[in-house]
């Protein structure tokens, strides 16, 4: 992967990460220790699967990049950001130590975060929902090995992008877009998701799982999934004024880097925010 710039720090209230992936090759670490080392946060969300146990059990892949991440993480949590770690299905053995603290970072089930604005969101990974990951764990790890063929394909397409001078792209989530049953998959996932929002009395639902970032309203209830950082290179990040926004790290970097560090002073995040979303269209 080409070297990122590092880019002056955004400042938001609370930031939504998921779906990283480390120890799994096709882990985009580089973007997201970019992106960890260009924010700053007082509440810092891991919404599950940020390492992947699963992909590890067929051999070790833990290179240097993805100890620099976890680093990064924990440097937040040492100087004073609240890290909440939210374990999923590729790392569910962390389940079994809910409710400890490691380097300051909590481990916990499930969590409501209060938006400045008073909104409350329940926190989960989102696998309970999936039933395939839930009624055939089989299943569940053949598709993750067939993903896993897809994302090297992916890697190997990006870096003759790359030679040609293009950014980023990911085939994987042009094809989920485009295949009618993935397309339905989604969709029953976000309402199951709002369903159970609905059921405990709360604004929205903040998830991962799936691999597809966004942030919409179903039936009155505030859907928001953080993405990954594996295709999509996606966050969620909440502004002072508890508006939520779905960052696409890989495009707004190209947008920020664009923009002069000299004579500009630092930008407030909502004037940051729209900057970005004014240059993105």
């Amino acid at each position: 992967m080409s070297q990122v710039k590092h880019l002056r720090p955004l400042k938001y209230r609370s930031i939504w990460i998921s779906d990283v992936h480390l120890g799994f090759r096709g882990c985009q670490a580089d973007f997201l220790l970019n992106f960890l080392q260009s924010t700053e946060c007082k509440q810092l969300y891991l919404v599950g699967d940020i390492i992947d146990v699963w992909a590890m059990k067929g051999g070790l892949f833990w290179p240097q990049a993805h100890n620099n991440v976890v680093r990064a993480v924990l440097d937040k949590a040492r100087g004073g950001t609240d890290v909440v770690y939210v374990p999923g299905n590729h790392d569910e053995i962390l389940r079994d130590h809910l409710g400890s603290e490691y380097g300051n970072v909590r481990l916990c089930d499930e969590v409501i975060h209060t938006t400045a604005d008073g909104r409350q969101f329940l926190i989960m990974h989102g696998d309970k929902f999936d039933q395939v990951v839930q009624n055939g764990r089989w299943l569940a790890v053949l598709g993750s090995r067939l993903y896993d063929l897809l994302l090297a394909a992916n890697h190997r397409l990006n870096a003759f992008r790359r030679r040609l001078g293009f950014g980023y792209w990911s085939l994987a989530a042009y094809l989920k877009h485009r295949v009618k049953n993935a397309v339905n998959y989604i969709g029953n996932y976000e309402q199951a998701v709002a369903d159970e929002a609905r059921r405990r009395d709360v604004d929205g639902m903040i998830c991962g799982h799936i691999h597809h970032a966004e942030i919409r309203d179903i039936d009155g209830v505030t859907y928001c999934n953080c993405g990954d950082w594996v295709e999509s290179c996606t966050a969620l990040v909440e502004h002072h004024d508890g508006t939520i926004e779905l960052l696409r790290w890989t495009e707004a970097q190209q947008v920020l880097s664009c923009e002069p560090a000299q004579p500009m002073p630092v930008p407030r995040p909502a004037a940051a925010a729209a900057a970005v979303a004014a240059r993105l269209g």
